[in-house]
């Protein structure tokens, strides 16, 4: 008696493809990170530093002008906040003209914050 191949069908093909697709749709995730929208620098730890009562304002101003000038030197922009908080380092030291230009800064930066940058500016005209 002879033998007579058996048909076998490959399951090696459907699964195969099911393989390839996964391997391309991973592939795409694995690309490089997105660069942040924001330039953080050393702006979190300064605050917090500042916060603590670790360094005086005229510190903290010189840290976060600083941190600016190499955020713009990057061409990035600072995080939300950054002038804010800088206007009012500006302001507790006297310096009203320097907090008045932060704030606008804030303000033109994040048009979200208006409200709050509005009241603080009529707050540092008193």
């Amino acid at each position: 008696m002879t033998q007579t191949p058996t048909t076998r069908r490959s399951v090696a093909g459907p699964l195969g493809v099911a393989l390839a697709v996964a391997g391309v749709l991973l592939a795409g995730c694995a690309t490089r990170p997105q660069p942040t929208l924001y330039q953080w620098d050393a702006y979190q730890p300064q605050v917090y530093a500042y916060l603590k009562g670790q360094t005086s304002p005229e510190e903290q101003i010189t840290a976060l002008e600083q941190a600016l000038q190499q955020i713009r030197a990057k061409g990035n922009r600072p995080p939300p906040g950054f002038h804010a908080h800088l206007g009012s380092l500006y302001a507790s030291v006297g310096k009203g003209q320097q907090a008045q230009q932060e704030l606008r800064a804030e303000k033109e930066a994040f048009p979200e914050s208006s409200a709050y940058m509005d009241f603080l500016l009529k707050n540092l005209s008193k």
